[in-house]
């Protein structure tokens, strides 16, 4: 039987980056973002939870701060499947049946 996760627990990857790594960092958004060579809005939009993590943003953090990418992703995948599971009643697809 698999275990399932409250999805409260699961946690977006862009709001822990923000407070755990940039904000304690001492670095602007702004400042971040030139480095990373994104636009601010692409990085705002993470760090503020709207858009999740991509592969290529977790690589930058990776470079910048050394956390690995692969546990950002996981986060990342988490939260999106934990967010998706709360909703799966509005999902309606039946079992499909292969053709014999």
């Amino acid at each position: 039987m698999a275990l399932k996760m409250h999805h409260a627990l699961a946690v977006h990857a862009g709001p822990w980056l923000k407070t755990e790594i940039v904000d304690p960092s001492g670095v602007s958004v702004a400042a971040l973002a030139r480095h990373f060579g994104v636009s601010r809005q692409a990085l705002s939009g993470v760090l503020n939870g709207h858009v999740s993590l991509t592969a290529d943003m977790a690589i930058r953090f990776e470079k910048a701060f050394g956390v690995r990418a692969e546990t950002l992703l996981r986060m990342q995948t988490t939260y999106d499947l934990a967010q998706a599971r709360a909703n799966e009643g509005n999902i309606t697809v039946g079992r499909l049946v292969p053709a014999a």
